[in-house]
């Protein structure tokens, strides 16, 4: 059996996002709090566990992982396979509107908890050779904070090494190991002293057995390297000096072949599953498709 990849943010999120692994989401929480220094959770409560509703390729942003502290305290998780560019501007802003939506009318300022930020990058993203660094707001010469409400974690996979590091020594770095693609034959050791790894584990082992979650892994997929190629395509189009009215174009007319290649890998997965006998309903929830839709095509 072909493991899927657990670094696809659809399979991410179904595996430490789910209501039934909220333990491994506080285990690992835990794992990266212990690291920086920070007193461990008692309990999180999930603000938008997964559920069949998630679609593989909706471009919103619904494939982090949200939740709460016994205290209030917001946490959001988001797994990213590709550089996005402005990874810093992106980080703050989605950071700010977490902070923000906390306040309703009429509440005082004082009500706002702490917002922290967890960024889970396939890619090294910061000028330094540590794969979990840690942001806050400080004095620059002083170093006293100004206020403890922000906390942003990058952990960057390319600078952890399997080589370089002891397997059994727990923490942070063997769930992220897990997370990098480590072989199952040193699973063993990497849950030696993390046993709520190991079901993460077995986890990611049932779903690269289940049929759809695979379709729905091979849809995310797609998508997210269209996205990337498209955005690789308008950052060319700005190194070699197009304006902004043809790099505009160029990102309109990708995003609409993106659009239209979503579409139509719909209809091929609804087509497979025809041709097996699946049910016109289960195919209609798997693909996003309308049941007339997949009739005409059996047509």
């Amino acid at each position: 059996m072909e493991l899927l990849d657990p670094r696809n943010d659809f399979l991410f999120k179904r595996i430490f996002g789910s209501e039934e692994n909220q333990d491994v989401l506080l285990a690992f929480l835990n794992r990266t709090f212990d690291e920086a220094g920070k007193p461990p959770l008692r309990e999180i409560i999930l603000l938008n566990p997964y559920t069949d509703k998630d679609s593989p390729s909706d471009k919103q942003s619904i494939l982090d992982i949200k939740a709460k502290t016994a205290e209030g305290e917001i946490i959001n998780v988001e797994m990213q396979l590709f550089n996005r560019y402005d990874m810093d501007k992106r980080t703050l802003f989605y950071w700010s509107k977490q902070y923000a939506s906390q306040l309703v009318e009429g509440q005082a300022y004082s009500t706002l908890k702490r917002c922290v930020t967890i960024n889970i990058l396939d890619f090294s993203f910061l000028k330094n050779d540590l794969y979990h660094s840690v942001f806050h707001l400080r004095e620059d010469r002083s170093g006293i904070p100004l206020i403890d409400d922000i906390e942003i974690h990058f952990l960057e996979l390319p600078k952890l090494s399997e080589h370089s590091t002891s397997l059994d020594r727990g923490g942070l770095v063997n769930w992220l190991l897990f997370l990098k693609g480590a072989n199952p034959t040193k699973w063993e050791a990497l849950t030696m002293s993390e046993p709520k790894l190991k079901k993460a584990m077995t986890t990611l082992e049932f779903l690269s057995q289940d049929q759809e979650a695979r379709i729905q892994y091979e849809a995310r997929q797609k998508f997210l390297h269209d996205e990337a190629s498209m955005r690789e395509a308008a950052k060319n189009a700005e190194i070699y000096g197009f304006n902004a009215g043809m790099e505009k174009g160029l990102e309109k007319g990708l995003e609409k072949g993106l659009e239209k290649g979503i579409e139509q890998e719909k209809k091929e997965m609804a087509r497979r599953l025809l041709k097996i006998g699946v049910e016109l309903s289960a195919i209609a929830e798997a693909s996003g498709l309308t049941p007339e839709e997949i009739r005409k095509l059996n047509e």
